[in-house]
């Protein structure tokens, strides 16, 4: 399952409403099938359960959600407080992050664990990229980020995140087809998972 011309269409869909329905009919059936396939490939690579939670946008009254994704977690309950892998749509890009955002629990000790290795960060391919803000469109090339910046904003403010990983455009080979996104993304999860295993490291800080 891999995203299209008009999924990235249905992100500029004028009005809250209207959007939310084209989100559920197009854009969530698509989540529901990628993201079971990763729950289960995670699960595996892991050796601890993993579970699918698809973003509902329940709080919004006005505006409508710019992007939208859905999060695989080792908690049942929820994502937010934890750290999770994200696949998911804006109307200029698909993304699949490692996350951490701003609700995440123990967020001192996973910068001190990636500022201690920083270098596997640095070491990750040159197309992988850096948000720092969910709610915001632009990203930037890991190599061009200021890292250590970056992490200590996430630990230092309130509202701070950090998200890394990789972007793709429409015409990309990764979304030409079911099988290329699929390739791509445990490709891209694979080179995260020592990330996201560095962050369960509870050493003492």
């Amino acid at each position: 399952m891999t995203f299209t011309k008009n999924d990235f269409k249905t992100m500029q869909t004028p009005g809250l409403e209207d959007r939310m329905e084209a989100i559920q009919t197009q854009i969530q059936p698509k989540f529901r099938e990628i993201g079971e396939g990763l729950a289960t490939y995670l699960s595996a690579k892991t050796g601890t359960e993993m579970f699918l939670h698809i973003a509902r946008h329940a709080r919004r009254s006005v505006n409508p959600p710019d992007s939208t994704w859905l999060a695989v977690a080792n908690n049942k309950r929820g994502y937010k407080k934890h750290p999770h892998f994200q696949v998911g749509i804006w109307d200029e890009y698909v993304f699949i992050w490692l996350a951490f955002i701003y609700e995440t629990e123990n967020r001192q000790i996973v910068v001190h664990n990636f500022l201690e290795n920083l270098d596997q960060l640095k070491n990750l391919p040159a197309n992988f990229s850096i948000s720092p803000d969910h709610t915001e469109k632009p990203t930037s090339l890991i190599q061009n980020t200021d890292l250590t910046k970056v992490l200590e904003r996430f630990r230092d403010v309130k509202k701070g995140e950090f998200m890394v990983g990789r972007i793709f455009k429409p015409g990309d080979e990764a979304l030409k087809n079911d099988a290329a996104f699929t390739k791509e993304l445990e490709k891209t999860v694979d080179l995260l998972l020592p990330l996201y295993d560095m962050s369960f490291d509870m050493q003492e800080i």
